[in-house]
């Protein structure tokens, strides 16, 4: 621990926590104090100006990011007759229907994304207890729930994320890894910063971005400018 504690702390003394980076400079920061002995991921954190508390202020949906997050996305699903075959063949993990279930049931929980169709939603609805602390319930909403399921699979294999607010009003979510070209790691973030950025619930007042935060998963945080009218032109 001491010796993560002192990379860290080296680290953090090239980013000043008083000022509120552009995009492209906090990316190079980012990935500057990045010095795990993996790829690291590269998580962003927006604290949005909502009340978690009202149905109507809620900040969730899915995007596909321009170029993927760089992680192996672990997908199962849920579906029955010629559907199994064809989730197979796009590239899901495993498949199956009451006997995938009752796997699941039984505690395993080995994968990023759950799909299931429409028709097997009565079922996995028992599977609520196991999969909703998790935040792996399928819904329609974030597009794990569809006739569809090859879109579906192809879709989160090829990057698609999911975002939601937490009890505080925060999306965590990803743009990708440490190893991408900045030029990359920008466009993700721009892309997942402009959807949810409309995504700006009607009865949310007052500054609705209020902060944003990235970060490697081992390292320091850095402040970027919220407001993307302060962003650089050539940022």
């Amino acid at each position: 621990m001491g010796f993560r504690g002192k990379k860290y702390a080296e680290a953090a003394k090239k980013i000043d926590n008083e000022k509120h980076y552009v995009p492209t400079d906090a990316i190079e920061l980012v990935k500057g104090v990045s010095n795990a002995k993996f790829d690291e991921t590269i998580e962003v954190h927006f604290n949005l100006g909502i009340d978690p508390r009202h149905a109507d202020q809620l900040v969730r949906g899915t995007i596909i990011l321009p170029h993927g997050t760089g992680k192996d996305v672990r997908v199962v699903v849920i579906c029955e007759g010629e559907n199994q075959k064809l989730a197979e063949k796009a590239g899901a993990n495993e498949v199956g229907s009451d006997d995938l279930i009752e796997k699941i049931s039984g505690g395993f929980l080995d994968f990023d994304v759950l799909i299931a169709s429409p028709d097997m939603m009565a079922k996995v609805g028992k599977l609520g207890r196991v999969l909703g602390a998790r935040g792996l319930m399928p819904s329609p909403k974030s597009g794990t729930v569809t006739p569809d399921v090859v879109k579906a699979v192809t879709d989160f294999k090829a990057g698609k994320v999911e975002y939601r607010n937490d009890k505080n009003g925060i999306i965590h979510s990803v743009i990708g890894k440490a190893s991408f070209d900045s030029e990359k790691l920008r466009d993700n973030f721009v892309a997942i910063y402009e959807v949810i950025e409309k995504a700006k619930p009607s009865k949310s007042k007052g500054v609705y971005m209020r902060s944003i935060v990235l970060a490697p998963t081992m390292g320091p945080g850095v402040k970027v400018e919220s407001q993307k009218n302060k962003w650089e032109v050539s940022a």
